[in-house]
């Protein structure tokens, strides 16, 4: 990746745009990877940035290593704008707008689809991904899309509406709710169900997943648009700096590469929205 001449351009540029340059202690952790897409720069401030930690292939955290397609998209960025050191923070879905106006974290990259609503209290850098609900099934299942799912078990999280949104194309569907998603893939692996559904991006981390390599695939194509933003506290001028980090990290192939690594190199996203073309700042 290019990153900025000197130090002190990085630096200059990390603190005029303010984004946390304290560590976040105990409930956080280094970004160093072998790994990892890019490179952070030698020197320079540090940022805290919101995450998943259970979404295997977006956002994981297994001991002090983090990993996933948003992990890697949060470093690209991180080092476009100079920062040396990311300290990654848990960022429950009900808990995010909340934590970036507290300024408990200064970003967060966390699968957090951009929307009118919560464009009222943050601001989004983005897209950087635009994800869409499909379906999750065995190898050898014979469904193949919304219309084989009558008298099937499908299965998403309580409190999703994935499976609510599914039945509308597919009345005939038996729902099944577990607590996570990990449960489901669990219960599909076993055969307990017949499929799972949420987020293509999130489906495909699961099958991407070493326990599950070769044992799933996505079907159907996708039914929604999920447009994946990285929330920003409300301020145009940081949501500027990052959204251009965002392009950048889309042109010079690395959006790519995070791709391939973490969600699967056949994984079939929609290739008419992705990558994303025009990355803004929507506050």
């Amino acid at each position: 990746m290019k990153l900025r001449a000197t130090y002190a351009a990085t630096a200059a540029a990390a603190l005029t745009l303010g984004l946390g340059l304290t560590a976040c202690g105990g409930s956080s952790g280094g970004s160093s990877a072998s790994d990892a897409v890019c490179t952070l720069p030698d020197s320079g401030p540090t940022v805290k940035i919101g995450i998943k930690f259970d979404q295997p292939g977006l956002g994981l955290k297994d001991g002090d290593k983090y990993t996933g397609f948003d992990v890697d998209i949060a470093r690209c960025v991180a080092a476009e704008l100079g920062y040396s050191k990311v300290n990654f923070v848990e960022s429950p879905s009900p808990q995010r707008e909340k934590m970036l106006q507290a300024g408990t974290v200064k970003m967060i990259v966390a699968t957090y689809s951009i929307t009118d609503e919560r464009r009222k209290e943050v601001s989004f850098a983005g897209p950087y991904f635009v994800a869409g609900q499909s379906l999750l099934v065995g190898k050898d299942s014979g469904i193949n899309g919304v219309d084989d799912l009558t008298g099937k078990k499908v299965c998403s999280v309580t409190g999703s509406t994935s499976v609510d949104n599914l039945k509308e194309k597919a009345p005939k569907l038996v729902p099944q709710k577990y607590d996570t998603y990990s449960a489901c893939a669990e219960a599909l692996a076993s055969g307990s169900i017949d499929a799972m559904t949420t987020d293509d991006a999130i489906l495909a981390g699961y099958a991407n997943q070493e326990q599950y390599k070769d044992k799933f695939k996505l079907v159907g194509g996708t039914f929604s648009e999920e447009n994946y933003g990285i929330g920003l506290k409300n301020d145009a001028a940081d949501c500027k700096k990052v959204a251009d980090a965002i392009k950048t990290t889309l042109d010079n192939g690395n959006w790519q590469k995070a791709v391939d690594n973490n969600l699967g190199s056949d994984y079939e996203y929609n290739k008419k929205l992705n990558p994303p073309k025009s990355p803004t700042c929507q506050a």
